[in-house]
C-alpha cells in the first residue's frame, strides 16, 4: 500500500479483485512499519523496504512461482525496486500513481496544492479527524466518507502507524532515484486525473522515459482503487490478456 498505509486500507477492492481473478491467489503484503508489522522499524531507504517485503513473501511461501504485483504510490516504488533487483520473482506489475526522484520535480511528486491540507492533518482533533482528511485529500468520492474514515481509524487504532515510521517512508519515497535500467517484465502504469497528491505528469514521465503504457481515469484520485476499483478490475483484465 502507500505511506503509512497497510494491506487493510485496500478494503472492499479485494473481493473484487479475487471475484475477477477466481483462479489466483490474492495475498497481501504489509510494508515494514504497518499493519501486522507496524511494530518493526521502517527503513528509510526503498531498496531495505524492499528486501524486507520480498523476506516476508517468501516466508509466507508466495513465491513458489513468478508473482504478478498490484501496487500503490510507496509500494509501487517498492515493486519497482523489486523487478530490477530480483527479476525471477516477478511476472510483471501494475503500478498505481507512482512517481520517481530524478524524472519528476518534488512540487509534482507531492503536488504544491496539496501543502496545507498535509499541514492541517496536524491540526487535526483525534484519530477519525485525521483519518476523515487523509480520505478527503486521497480519494475524490464523498458518498461513503463517514464510513470509510470509521474504518481508517480502527485500523489506526489496533495497529496505528508511528511518527518515526511514517518519515522514515517518507525519506524512502522522497529520495528514491532508480537507474536507467527498464525492468524486463511488463509493466502497466494506472493514474487518477484527480489525483491531489501526486501529479499525473509523474507516470506520464516514467512512460516516456521507458516506453511504458500508461492509462489514465478521468477524475479519480490518489487511491484510485478506493475511488474506482471496477475500472481498475477492467484495466487490469485487459492488460493481462493483451502481455
Amino acid at each position: 500500500m502507500g505511506l503509512s498505509r497497510e494491506s487493510a486500507h485496500w478494503g472492499g477492492f479485494v473481493p473484487l479483485l479475487q471475484t475477477a481473478f477466481p483462479n489466483a491467489q490474492v495475498a497481501l503484503l504489509d510494508l515494514p512499519g504497518t499493519g501486522c508489522l507496524y511494530r518493526e522499524a521502517s527503513p528509510s531507504t526503498i531498496s531495505a523496504i524492499t528486501e524486507k517485503v520480498r523476506y516476508c513473501a517468501w516466508n509466507r511461501g508466495l513465491m513458489q512461482q513468478p508473482a504478478t504485483i498490484l501496487a500503490l504510490s510507496l509500494g509501487a516504488m517498492v515493486a519497482w525496486e523489486w523487478m530490477l533487483e530480483f527479476p525471477g520473482d516477478i511476472c510483471g506489475a501494475a503500478l498505481v500513481g507512482p512517481s520517481f526522484a530524478g524524472l519528476s520535480p518534488c512540487y509534482q511528486r507531492l503536488r504544491w496544492q496539496s501543502y496545507g491540507k498535509i499541514a492541517a492533518l496536524a491540526r487535526s482533533k483525534g484519530i477519525y479527524g485525521r483519518e476523515l482528511a487523509i480520505l478527503q485529500l486521497v480519494s475524490n468520492r464523498r458518498d461513503q466518507n463517514s464510513q470509510i474514515a470509521e474504518v481508517w481509524q480502527k485500523i489506526q487504532n489496533e495497529r496505528p502507524v508511528s511518527f518515526k515510521n511514517c518519515y522514515r517512508q517518507i525519506l524512502a519515497g522522497a529520495n528514491y532515484r532508480p537507474d536507467d535500467r527498464k525492468p524486463g517484465q511488463p509493466v502497466l502504469l494506472l493514474h487518477g486525473q484527480g489525483d491531489q497528491l501526486v501529479a499525473p505528469e509523474c507516470s506520464k514521465a516514467i512512460r516516456n522515459k521507458w516506453n511504458l503504457e500508461l492509462r489514465i481515469h478521468p477524475w479519480a484520485g490518489h487511491d484510485l482503487p478506493l475511488d474506482d476499483g471496477a475500472w481498475v478490475v477492467s484495466q487490469l483484465q485487459d492488460w493481462l490478456e493483451s502481455i
